[in-house]
This record gives C-alpha cells, sequence and structure tokens, in this order.
C-alpha cells in the first residue's frame, strides 16, 4: 500500500468514524429515547453505547451527558423482573465518563451536576457470602439502595458499594472503593475510602488522619 492510498484511506475513515459518532448518538428526539422513563432536553448517550438494559425504568435529566461504552442497566438481563421504579435516576448536568457502569437493581439516585471520569463503577446489589460452602456467585444477592449527593466528582476506576450514601460536594479519589456514609463538603481516598479533607465552615479545609471513617 502506497503512503498516498493509506493516507486517503486513513482520513475516510477517520471522517467515517466522526459522522458515525455524531449519527448514531441518541439525543432526546430520537427513537430509543423514548423507551427510557425520563429522557432530559438537552441530554445525551454518546455513540458508541454501551450495555442498557431495561430502559423504561431508567430517568436522566436534562443536559446530562453518558460517555462512550458507558453502560446503564435496570437490572442484568433485558425483560428482567423488576419490583422497584425507577431503579436507575440521573439529574441534570451529569456527565458520566466513558466505560462506566451503573448497575441497579433496587435504586441508585444521583443527584445534579455529578460528574465521573472513566471506569466508575456503582452498584446497589452485591452477593452474599452466608454459606461459606456455597459458591458466592450461587448465593442470594443483597441489595441497598446508593445516593450520591449533587456537585460531587468521582475519580477514574472509582467504586461505589450497595448502601453508599455519599453527600453533597463530594470528592471520590480515583480508584477508591465506597461503602456506608460520607458527609458533605469532603474528600474520601483510599480501600476502603475514608475522608482525608473535610471543609468547616470558618475553618475551611481540614486534612485529617487515616483513623477517621468515611
Amino acid at each position: 500500500m502506497t503512503n498516498f492510498v493509506r493516507r486517503s484511506a486513513g482520513e475516510t475513515i477517520r471522517r467515517t468514524t466522526r459522522w458515525a459518532r455524531i449519527a448514531a448518538a441518541i439525543g432526546p428526539d430520537d427513537a430509543p429515547a423514548r423507551r427510557f422513563g425520563a429522557f432530559g432536553r438537552g441530554s445525551c448517550l454518546v455513540f458508541p453505547q454501551g450495555t442498557i438494559f431495561n430502559e423504561h425504568r431508567i430517568r436522566i435529566g436534562c443536559d446530562t451527558i453518558i460517555g462512550p461504552y458507558a453502560s446503564v442497566t435496570a437490572g442484568m438481563a433485558e425483560g428482567q423482573e423488576i419490583l422497584s421504579d425507577p431503579v436507575v435516576e440521573i439529574g441534570d448536568r451529569c456527565l458520566i465518563g466513558r466505560g462506566s457502569h451503573i448497575v441497579g437493581h433496587w435504586n441508585i439516585h444521583l443527584g445534579d451536576d455529578i460528574q465521573t471520569g472513566p471506569y466508575v463503577y456503582i452498584t446497589d446489589q452485591n452477593h452474599s457470602y452466608i454459606d461459606p460452602d456455597e459458591p458466592i456467585g450461587s448465593q442470594i444477592p443483597v441489595e441497598a439502595a446508593v445516593r450520591i449527593g449533587s456537585g460531587s466528582w468521582l475519580g477514574a476506576n472509582a467504586i461505589v458499594l450497595p448502601g453508599s450514601i455519599i453527600g453533597e460536594h463530594v470528592v471520590v479519589a480515583a480508584g477508591a472503593v465506597v461503602r456506608g456514609e460520607v458527609p458533605d463538603h469532603c474528600v474520601v481516598a483510599g480501600v476502603p475510602a475514608r475522608v482525608i479533607r473535610r471543609y468547616v465552615a470558618g475553618e475551611g479545609w481540614i486534612a485529617l488522619g487515616d483513623e477517621v471513617p468515611a
């Protein structure tokens, strides 16, 4: 292949790819958006989309962007019987990073103005480990609702486990694993995540020791 042919083919592929990203994005006026429980004005699922299951149990606010390869599901299979509605709620002006997974079974609620880095994982269900002799994957899973407060930021590869309640304007450091409650206006990091800084009115930002749990 000559350089001219390679360059010409490459430019054609790049133009086609750019066109495909624009054409195949899902916006509020597109047919797939009508399958959602709600799909706000100005919101977009960027192409290529990840896995989307049971859209009628998923609500997306206005001006929210779901990045490429990001998966948002209610349950683990299309048509799965689900007892709650909505299962996943994402507020206004949120940005969900590339390759992230929001996997709901009971209820996951994200407030407004939340951003995540790439490959963040949020779920409200996990396997139980009651019987030490039974394969863990065969044991009945446990569900607990997840709440993430408005204005928060979750760094790349952060994990939010079932039952987590994250306050407003919280930074979750990259790679952190959150379980339990996290207060407003703080920074958490580590596995499991612990508060490392917290904003105190009248005093400003205060660094906390590792012994202070989230």
